[in-house]
């Protein structure tokens, strides 16, 4: 009927087409290209209308807006749009709406406007597309909009939570999402496309951000897969402390915490406890919150089990931060729980330390006798005692301190205890004291530091002069000789000759002299533990010239051995000589 320009055959035709198979677009396609192609504008429109009655699909819609713009009706293509989707609420639609307003309306506002609406009309399931945000980012970049694409891509990195593998997303509304793998992909390739962004448009702030991301994800993996990896939870929160904000380093500290250790072991409690410390002091330096960093050590102390083990260092830190807050009652108090509830030697140092630097002498001395009551052993503990009743002038007590101290039936470190308290004696100028002292530790221990340390000390002006030091070291020499101990006879003789050569006349260095030993090299056999000979070894022995005995009468042995030996070696090249010269005589003949 057409090509023999019936049209209005044709028309009836395709009218009656359209009323008996109403869903086959191609009939309505066919019927609105005949009307347009005649001309008759106002009946395709009504074509149209009929058409879009049945609700086709979006190609019938597009084609009515185009249809309108080429009729130059841009209002008209505009109305068929938005009802188009209010009919199609829907991703899709939208995008469509708004491809059709950049590039055929050029209405860049309007495009603007249903991307903002497809944002916040649609439902949640299809607002939150990955393509929305990378449609509308993309549109803002071509419209030179860089600020408003930057936001766009961050809004969506955030609400996507784009490069993230956490267990359970950060909205509720997200909860029970389930995403496909087609928009999964779509995610991934809008993520690409924002580094792309930051790499074209972004300065160092930008590209930086993008990095975060990455690493956020990757830590957020890692402690995902093992919440205990406390090293983790330690770079994941320096990262936010560096570049994010004090929400989210709370954040990051808060779910650290929340993963205890598996058992009420120690070794497993070592690493996890600095995470509590950490965060106190990002409260008090970071955030400057001083009382919140004192409600985290108090939290942190309340999950310790003090009766199998404490931690010394977080009672110090908590009393410490009381102290800068200026709450010096509550610092006490702390410390005093800490000393009833963890013992050790460290609070008792730090507590003395606090009321020393108050000038509480009299708290300190208390503190002092609960010391020591707790570790009578301590020599550290009753020297720094002995100290301060020294330093605020108290010379009875201290003396009467040392006494005391070395009294004890057990010490750590008894030569740093008898060494204080001679020192004492002898700056106080108490050189009888200082003597006696001496002779009470020889009593104890005959080791030749002390002997030479008193020979010393008699040669000084608090002595009684050189004579009573040679004294000492003449006794010293025959105490150690008795023993046998040859080394330690040599530190002696030593320090006895730079005595001599300091404060002595050449006579009496060279009778020191005459007593210093000559050292040999000797073998002996090797054993291990079990008693197996495993080898010899040379090793130096010294013998003296005073010695007697066994072991002299040996020396000389081997002495007269030795030159039997080289006799005989000698003998034995001679005899060598001459027959060499036999054989040459004979072979003249």
């Amino acid at each position: 009927e057409m090509r023999n320009e019936f049209v209005n055959h044709a028309r009836n035709v395709l009218d009656r087409a359209v009323q008996i198979l109403p869903r086959v677009d191609f009939l309505w396609y066919k019927y609105v290209y005949m009307e347009e192609m005649v001309g008759d504008v106002p009946k395709c429109r009504a074509v149209f209308e009929r058409w879009m009655k049945w609700m086709p699909d979006d190609g019938a819609w597009l084609s009515y807006s185009r249809f309108e713009g080429r009729c130059g009706q841009l209002n008209r293509a505009e109305d068929v749009m938005r009802r188009y989707v209010n009919e199609y609420p829907s991703a899709r639609s939208f995008l469509r709406f708004a491809k059709w307003a950049e590039f055929e309306a050029k209405e860049v506002g309007l495009a603007r406007s249903v991307f903002e609406g497809a944002l916040t009309e649609l439902e949640p399931e299809e607002s939150r597309q990955a393509r929305v945000f990378k449609q509308f980012s993309s549109f803002e970049e071509r419209q030179g909009e860089y600020e408003r694409a930057r936001v766009i891509y961050r809004h969506a990195v955030k609400l996507l939570r784009l490069g993230e593998k956490a267990d359970k997303p950060t909205e509720p509304d997200l909860q029970d999402e389930e995403v496909t793998d087609h928009e999964k992909a779509k995610r991934e390739e809008l993520y690409r496309a924002y580094v792309s962004f930051e790499k074209k448009h972004g300065d160092r702030e930008g590209i930086e951000d993008v990095i975060l991301t990455k690493q956020r994800a990757e830590y957020d993996r890692r402690v995902k897969e093992d919440p205990r990896d406390y090293d983790a939870w330690f770079e994941y929160a320096k990262l936010e402390e560096e570049h994010g904000d004090v929400v989210a380093v709370r954040d990051v500290y808060e779910r650290a915490v929340s993963n205890l250790p598996p058992s009420e072991e120690k070794k497993h409690w070592r690493r996890y406890i600095y995470l509590w410390i950490y965060y106190a002091t990002f409260e008090e330096l970071g955030a400057s919150e001083l009382d919140r960093a004192a409600e985290v050590y108090k939290a942190c102390l309340s999950l310790i089990p003090h009766a199998k083990f404490s931690f010394a260092k977080v009672w110090i830190y908590a009393a410490k931060l009381h102290v800068r807050r200026r709450d010096l009652d509550a610092a006490r108090k702390l410390l005093g729980q800490a000393i009833g509830m963890c013992g050790k030697e460290k609070i008792f140092v730090e507590y003395i330390a606090l009321e020393l630097a108050l000038g509480e002498v009299d708290r300190c001395r208390a503190l002092y006798t609960n010391y020591l009551k707790a570790m009578p052993h301590n020599c550290r503990a009753w020297s720094k005692y002995a100290d301060l009743e020294r330093s605020v002038g108290e010379t009875d007590r201290c003396r009467a301190i040392y006494e005391l101290a070395v009294s004890q039936p057990a010490l750590d470190m008894p030569e740093m205890l008898w060494k204080g308290y001679i020192d004492f004696e002898i700056e106080e100028g108490e050189g009888d004291r200082s003597r006696s002292l001496y002779e009470r530790l020889l009593d104890r221990t005959g080791h030749v530091k002390v002997w030479i340390s008193f020979a010393q000390f008699e040669g000084t002006s608090v002595g009684r002069g050189p004579e009573s030091a040679r004294s000492v070291f003449q006794r010293a020499y025959d105490c150690l000789r008795d023993e046998g101990l040859k080394e330690e006879r040599v530190l002696l003789l030593d320090a006895w000759r730079s005595f001599e050569k300091d404060k002595g006349e050449p006579s009496t260095l060279a009778a020191v002299d005459v007593k210093m030993p000559r050292r040999v090299k000797r073998k002996r056999m090797r054993t291990d533990e079990d008693g197996t000979e495993i080898g010899w070894e040379e090793y130096f022995d010294y013998h003296f010239p005073d010695d007697q005995g066994a072991a002299a009468s040996n020396l000389k042995i081997l002495e007269m051995a030795s030159k039997w030996k080289k006799l005989q070696e000698n003998a034995a090249s001679e005899g060598s000589e001459d027959e060499e010269s036999d054989s040459e005589s004979e072979m003249e003949e």
